[in-house]
């Protein structure tokens, strides 16, 4: 990209906002402090209950993974934080692993303990029938709670495959007790200042009902476990229709809103990229989330959500796929930044509804792109950092490096 044409590009778009009101220094300094939390998972090969496809270049130990999540921080400035999940990151020495990511440029972030692919959770986990199965699921998380703390990590995110197929084949009120019990345990084990997430989705493995379907069961075990229990919302865990930026504003009021794993989704799951299908929806959630940094009684709410992806990249290259959703997102939180609130305010008192819905849409409809790219020059990285990476060479290095044989989930 021509330098002295993003300036002038640039320069026409700050004066613009700057005659709208926009604190442009302001908007600047907050995508600067933006902290977006990668997956392990997203480097590695991954797919659908069909097929997992190989990619060339995938990342195939933790170590590459790390490298990974470190590359795309490197391009985007970002992502200083790499999510872990237990088993497929396993390792004998968590202290070194850590050290590993440190030299790399980036640190580990959520503790993910997997709940769902052992033989024994078949018919649930912390919700199973027979306690020894329940006994396993909780020693693991406690497991995962140690790791955190010798990877210096301060989040312990919890999703539960937890649910029956059939009418009759488990007792719901009596699984709701044990999922109580098990993570009260847990939460008792966690240090002071760690915080457990608690995800939910509404279907999938389970037919006929989940343990955790929704944002208000979510909920409802948060506040029985104490305050350092919060939701994660899962952008691609709602069924068709749902007004997710409802529920995060709803979240935020009650301060349980922990974190998101962003995605995106056209049908019934959540492994698209962020912002490839709704960008609007993405745009209003962020909406929620500036207002709420704006009002005292929200404020440090929104101030502590771990804002991590949860994407699987069935069929894309992992790391260009990773920086895409990362500067989707970015575009996303700087159209939120540019909604002019007290305009909003105004036609919100007046009753004006077409005259709301316009500030928002205005917002939503200005081209971020040269803001985005000022900001990145200004922390000194390349205005585009798909293109910049997509020149680096790495990509054809790792695939060269990287060739032999895939593995599945994880690796």
């Amino acid at each position: 990209m021509d330098p002295k044409l993003l300036e002038k590009e640039y320069a026409v778009w700050a004066e613009v906002q700057a005659a709208r009101g926009v604190d442009v220094e302001a908007v600047k300094a907050a995508l600067k402090a933006q902290r977006i939390e990668t997956p392990s998972w997203g480097y590695g090969n991954s797919g659908t209950r069909f097929k997992v496809f190989r990619a060339p270049g995938a990342a195939r130990t933790v170590e590459e993974r790390i490298a990974d999540a470190a590359t795309v921080h490197r391009f985007t400035g970002v992502c200083p934080t790499v999510a872990i999940h237990i088993p497929w990151d396993r390792t004998d020495d968590y202290a070194a692993l850590a050290a590993f990511a440190r030299e790399q440029g980036v640190a580990i972030g959520a503790v993910n303990p997997n709940l769902f692919q052992d033989d024994e959770y078949r018919l649930g986990s912390v919700t199973h029938h027979d306690p020894a199965v329940r006994r396993k699921a909780v020693e693991h998380m406690l497991e995962c709670v140690a790791i955190a703390g010798q990877v210096g990590s301060d989040l312990l995110s919890l999703w539960f495959a937890d649910g029956t197929n059939y009418p009759g084949q488990g007792h719901i009120r009596r699984r709701r007790v044990w999922l109580e019990e098990s993570l009260a345990e847990v939460y008792r084990a966690m240090p002071p200042g760690m915080r457990m997430l608690i995800e939910y989705k509404f279907f999938e493995p389970a037919w006929y009902h989940t343990d955790l379907p929704d944002w208000g069961t979510a909920l409802t075990v948060a506040q029985a476990l104490g305050p350092q229990a919060q939701v994660l919302v899962d952008t691609g865990h709602h069924p068709q229709g749902t007004n997710i930026p409802h529920i995060v504003a709803l979240l935020l009021h009650e301060g349980r809103l922990g974190g998101f794993h962003f995605n995106d989704r056209k049908y019934a799951d959540d492994d698209l990229i962020a912002g490839s299908v709704d960008p609007f929806q993405l745009f209003l959630i962020y909406n929620e989330l500036v207002d709420a940094a704006h009002d005292p009684a929200t404020a440090e709410t929104a101030r502590r959500v771990a804002f991590m992806v949860d994407q699987s990249h069935n069929i894309e290259p992992k790391i260009p796929a990773m920086i895409r959703t990362v500067m989707n997102i970015q575009a996303a939180y700087a159209k939120a930044l540019l909604v002019d609130r007290q305009a909003l305010a105004r036609a919100q008192a007046e009753g004006d509804v077409l005259g709301a819905a316009g500030v928002l849409r205005d917002a939503f409809e200005t081209d971020v792109r040269p803001l985005l790219a000022r900001v990145r020059q200004e922390m000194g990285l390349d205005p585009d950092p798909l293109a910049a990476y997509l020149r680096s060479g790495i990509q054809q290095r790792l695939e060269a490096e990287r060739a032999g044989p895939g593995t599945g989930w994880g690796g």
